[in-house]
């Protein structure tokens, strides 16, 4: 009798075991809600944060500028315009967030070639600091001149666990990382909202950066607005290899059938 019972036991341990184990496993494997959650925060009544700091765009080579000057003498101002001559120093661009733009394209050295008044140091400079700078350029030539300046390329990248990755445009001044991502989609069920980085490129060096999604204190912080070409990576937990959408069910429901079954009649 003894030397039946080892078998039975060795089975009803391994049964045993192999249950135990597949139940460690599905629970180790489920996502809980603080994983899905952002800017968590302790406490339950509102919280003020001071805004992010967002300085303004500093213009680089190969920035795409969209410039409209208009003033009293229409006819005079349509020389600047898209309607005027044909020898002018432009590239048209169809942008996806709007209309068609006639953008001018800054050179390598950081300038931007304009018709009538030539070559205007741009780079380093804000929108703003441009438009000043073309509307003193022309008050000799035009009548109380207005000049608008606008930046073109404006984008940022969304990869990893989110729904849509991709390439965005956008046209707001002030985007922040977690507009972004809705762009995106929203990230997924398995994406890690305590690693996302940030790389963006400053002064001709890429800089990666940390960033916390499920930290409150991110409203506060100075990379939480998006900047021109910007790319946003979000990382996927490491639960994910044994995530439950992708679970194997049929297979381990049926083995623990079988095993219960083999169990029942060894037994």
């Amino acid at each position: 009798m003894k030397l039946r019972d080892k078998p039975v036991f060795g089975v009803r341990g391994a049964g045993i075991f192999f249950i135990a184990s597949v139940f460690i496993l599905l629970i180790s494997s489920c996502v809980t809600q603080r994983d899905v959650e952002y800017i968590q925060d302790k406490s339950k009544t509102a919280k003020t944060f001071s805004e992010a700091i967002l300085g303004d765009y500093r213009l680089k080579p190969n920035d795409e500028l969209y410039i409209q000057i208009t003033s009293l003498d229409d006819a005079a101002a349509n020389i600047f315009s898209a309607s005027g001559s044909q020898q002018m120093y432009y590239i048209a661009t169809i942008q996806p967030y709007g209309a068609s733009l006639m953008s001018f394209t800054i050179d390598k050295e950081g300038y931007v070639l304009l018709p009538v008044i030539g070559k205007i140091l741009v780079k380093d400079k804000s929108t703003s600091e441009v438009s000043e700078i073309i509307k003193t350029s022309l008050t000799n030539i035009l009548s109380q001149p207005v000049v608008t300046v606008k930046l073109v390329n404006r984008y940022v990248s969304v990869l990893g666990e989110v729904r849509n990755p991709g390439h965005f445009a956008y046209a707001q001044d002030k985007l922040t990382i977690l507009d972004a991502i809705g762009m995106a989609g929203d990230i997924t069920d398995y994406a890690n909202r305590s690693e996302v980085i940030l790389t963006r490129n400053e002064n001709g060096k890429n800089i990666r950066i940390p960033i916390d999604l499920s930290k409150s204190e991110i409203l506060a912080s100075n990379y939480y607005y998006i900047r021109p070409n910007d790319i946003v990576y979000v990382k996927p937990m490491k639960k994910k290899f044994w995530g439950m959408r992708e679970f194997p069910y049929n297979v381990i429901l049926g083995t623990i059938t079988t095993a219960l079954l083999i169990y029942t009649v060894i037994k």
